[in-house]
């Protein structure tokens, strides 16, 4: 994952983030303990979230400790822990790992062949303790490289894989009363961070010929809305499904996650993009 489900830390109370980093602590642990120190490198912000929610929705309180890290040596961190971070931790590995062969395979990265390489082994192990996961993430990739292939600039092809992706990682019962709303969430919040990803690297992939289903939009007058569009469709259907689930818990660090951490990144992006016109416009003067 790409860090786009994240929190807005300015808004959160001192407990929520507190709680929040203690589950991003914890699922950073499980890797250490499962997977050794380099897989640590895997964590991400969209595991975190996931490892919160499914201890909300099924009412499973983490165990605290604190401990030691290498990290922040100066005092011991609050590490929160239960069968759902070190579920987190395995989708980590997971999801990582084809990130990586994904990265040698389009770009020719050496660094990330190395690093998926030295995290083979976790990788076969997380695989084997979720073949229906990684059977889907193999499935996804695949079907986005050829969606990417063929040309095609539908907004929702190769998004729906990524959707398709995270909605299989989000249902950790294969058969339960929760996994429609889970489920939806999940593909929707997998469509967002595609598609957010798309408009991140939309330059970069203009220049270099890349793919990207934002290039037939992006020399329309109103591209920057339709951007916008897209993406606040794609946030609120997950928000909605969101709101369905029984989620008592953290319920304050959610919402922040789901109607104000998502957009950091694209208020980033565009705010950037803002100053370069005045730049421009200062400089035509």
């Amino acid at each position: 994952m790409i860090g786009y489900i994240t929190v807005n830390r300015e808004d959160l109370k001192v407990r929520d983030l507190e709680m929040y980093q203690a589950f991003y602590c914890g699922v950073c642990q499980e890797i250490k303990e499962n997977y050794g120190q380099l897989p640590r490198l895997t964590l991400s912000f969209e595991m975190t979230f996931l490892a919160m929610l499914l201890s909300s929705v099924y009412d499973k309180r983490p165990k605290a400790a604190r401990l030691k890290c290498l990290m922040h040596p100066v005092s011991r961190q609050v590490y929160a822990r239960n069968e759902f971070t070190r579920y987190a931790a395995d989708m980590c590995v997971i999801l990582s790992y084809h990130n990586l062969m994904d990265n040698w395979s389009d770009e020719g990265s050496r660094k990330s062949l190395l690093f998926a390489d030295l995290i083979k082994k976790g990788y076969k192990k997380a695989a084997a303790k979720y073949p229906r996961q990684t059977k889907t993430v193999v499935r996804c990739i695949r079907e986005t490289h050829k969606a990417e292939a063929s040309g095609n600039y539908e907004l929702d092809l190769a998004s729906g894989f990524t959707g398709q992706m995270l909605r299989e990682v989000f249902l950790y019962k294969e058969d339960d009363m929760l996994n429609a709303d889970l489920g939806r969430m999940g593909f929707f919040l997998g469509k967002f961070i595609y598609l957010m990803d798309a408009y991140d690297d939309l330059e970069e992939d203009r220049k270099n010929g890349g793919y990207n289903p934002f290039i037939p939009l992006s020399d329309r007058e109103d591209f920057e809305d339709i951007v916008k569009e897209v993406l606040t469709m794609m946030a609120s259907e997950a928000a909605l499904s969101f709101e369905r689930l029984p989620a008592i818990d953290y319920i304050d660090i959610f919402r922040n996650v789901l109607y104000s951490g998502i957009w950091a990144k694209y208020n980033l992006k565009l705010n950037k993009k803002r100053q370069k016109e005045i730049k421009k416009e200062n400089g035509s003067i």
